[in-house]
């Protein structure tokens, strides 16, 4: 049996597809005055096959992805045209006397491992994608033959060393079952598209390949992360109902989708999704989310080589806020920094850049970024409900500075005869300590704070979840977290105001209860969470979900909070 990273749920029956990708030699043998055109001459040519590859997948990622995923691929030609890398293996070929292939795969190498070296998950995990463009580049170049993943003609289950974006776009998804890979992170490209496709698929197993012929039959199991390789008969029996019973729950849960989060004794909450894209709305009204907690803006800033302008970024909100048809939008400004970076914004190396220069201390001292994207905010909040709340906020001065700004853009607007929402309703990103205790001074200036659990557990605890050394320390169920997150919840209600949640642990269903006693007004989740938690807020009492997060709150470790609700869900037969 064999586990990894679950990037996309689902359980699948197949035979393996094992890619064996054909290996890159290159010849480095010297060449000569004489030779260095005809070997530019054959990088041209190469590139431009590349080019028209990448330009036939975009549009294949568009038909069955969308415009958002397409965009990805926008970036890869970017990327592949770049004048200074084009400059880069040129002169490397001249000067080194190297065939093109050569002379590109030393290039690209470089770029690939200064990347790799870089303290940051967004940037790693992106030079998978440079590592995808150039090895297509220098393919083409080399003459050698690449695999379309669209020509695959029967059922399997994929097994590579990793599935490129470009590959993940090319799948023929009436044959293709899941895929499993040896590296891979949850935040990858090939991942996000796993989940938009609704593909089940585990990464970064370490060796699957090694472990697993084509032809093998397979049980993926990416909702409880296990592949199983030639399963037994009783195995196979055992996932087969396993399945069926997910398909009736999912059915079952379906009934859900246009019922409100309301307990027994009528306390109503809201349900809403996460979002990242305009494609992913289709995924949050298909699963009944009764609106969006958290719209990640930064993803429209990533994978191009400028800022989006404010007219992109007003028709993206517009459409988002338009794909909710009335449910309200709460859109973060910004988010970059820490584990996100955006190259053409050349932010400073830091020693510590989740302590750094990001999200909204970015945008402050960047006020064209700032003013930009909230003219567009402004603009998009005429088309339905939008509102708009800020990341990393410490202090009362930060949003009564931010609070200024609205001010001024929206006079800039009135000038300018542009309609907006004048009552647009203004909150808060808690996910640092001192945005917790300064909860109660903050309340008086925002009306709604959403607390980002992943961030305010990382600070609190002072623990680095990506740091596998201590990982295991990383918990949101420890008192201290959870005394912050009562904290916050109740210095909202006593300024009249409301308090959301879009952090994992909102989407937990350990939590659900506990969260739901404590106050909580807005869970925000994974789309395909939606209809599980409102289904387990729709199967209790108000009043007991109370008593339980009274009690829970006076336990002193996270052990005992967890057993107490383990203990309630299965007194309730909701687990």
């Amino acid at each position: 049996m064999i586990s990894g990273i679950p990037a996309s749920p689902g359980i699948v029956f197949g035979k393996a597809l094992v890619l064996k990708e054909e290996k890159i030699v290159l010849d480095t043998t010297k060449i000569t005055d004489d030779q260095v055109d005809a070997e530019i001459a054959c990088f041209y040519k190469g590139r431009s096959a590349a080019v028209e590859q990448l330009n036939s997948i975009r549009d294949r990622a568009f038909a069955s992805l969308g415009e958002e995923k397409a965009a990805i691929f926008e970036g890869h030609l970017m990327i592949l045209e770049d004048e200074e890398l084009e400059e880069e293996i040129i002169d490397y070929l001249r000067s080194h006397k190297v065939n093109a292939g050569v002379a590109a795969s030393k290039i690209i190498d470089q770029q690939v491992e200064m990347l790799s070296e870089i303290d940051d998950e967004y940037l790693k995990e992106r030079a998978g994608d440079i590592r995808d463009i150039g090895n297509r580049l220098v393919k083409n170049i080399l003459g050698m033959n690449i695999v379309d993943l669209g020509d695959i003609n029967e059922e399997s289950i994929l097994v590579a060393y990793d599935l490129t974006p470009s590959e993940t776009a090319q799948l023929n998804l009436d044959k293709v079952l899941g895929f499993i890979t040896d590296i891979g992170g949850r935040t990858s490209h090939t991942s996000i598209m796993a989940r938009s496709l609704e593909l089940p698929a585990i990464v970064g197993t370490n060796n699957v390949t090694e472990k697993v012929n084509t032809g093998d039959f397979l049980i993926l199991d990416a909702v409880n992360n296990k592949v199983y390789i030639n399963p037994t008969q009783a195995q196979i029996d055992e996932l087969k109902a396993l399945e069926e019973k997910l398909v009736e729950e999912k059915a079952e849960l379906a009934k859900l989708k246009d019922l409100p989060a309301v307990t027994l004794d009528g306390h109503k909450v809201e349900v809403v999704a996460n979002i990242g894209t305009i494609r992913d709305c289709e995924g949050a009204n298909r699963n009944g989310a009764e609106g969006v907690g958290l719209y990640r803006t930064e993803f429209l800033f990533m994978d191009r080589d400028q800022l989006p302008t404010e007219e992109e970024q007003f028709i993206a909100y517009k459409d988002v806020v338009e794909a909710m048809t009335g449910r309200l939008v709460v859109l973060r400004t910004m988010d970059i920094g820490g584990d996100k970076d955006l190259p053409y914004l050349d932010l400073p190396k830091e020693m510590n850049p989740f302590l750094g220069w990001r999200a909204i201390r970015i945008a402050l001292d960047r006020r064209e970024i700032l003013h930009a994207q909230l003219r567009a905010v402004l603009r998009a909040s005429a088309f339905g409900k939008l509102a708009v709340m800020f990341p990393m906020i410490i202090s009362v001065e930060e949003i009564r500075e931010l609070k200024s700004v609205i001010g001024t853009l929206k006079e800039e607007l009135r000038s300018e005869g542009k309609a907006f929402d004048e009552n647009i309703q203004i909150g808060v990103m808690v996910e640092t300590p001192s945005a917790a205790v300064n909860a109660k001074f903050l309340a008086k200036e925002v009306d709604f704070f959403s607390i980002g659990t992943n961030d305010l557990t990382q600070y609190t605890l002072a623990v680095d979840r990506g740091n596998e050394l201590i990982s295991h320390l990383y918990n949101p169920m420890q008192p201290s977290v959870l005394g912050l997150i009562k904290q916050v919840i109740d210095a909202s209600h006593a300024e009249g105001k409301w308090t959301g949640m879009c952090g994992e642990l909102a989407g937990d269903e350990r939590a659900t209860l506990l969260l739901l006693g404590m106050g909580l007004d807005e869970f925000s989740m994974s789309a395909i969470s939606v209809p599980r938690i409102k289904k387990l807020i729709r199967s209790v009492n108000f009043q007991e979900a109370k008593e339980l997060a009274d009690t829970a709150l006076q336990k002193p470790t996270a052990s005992e909070i967890e057993q107490l609700i383990e203990g309630f869900l299965s007194e309730k037969a909701l687990n």
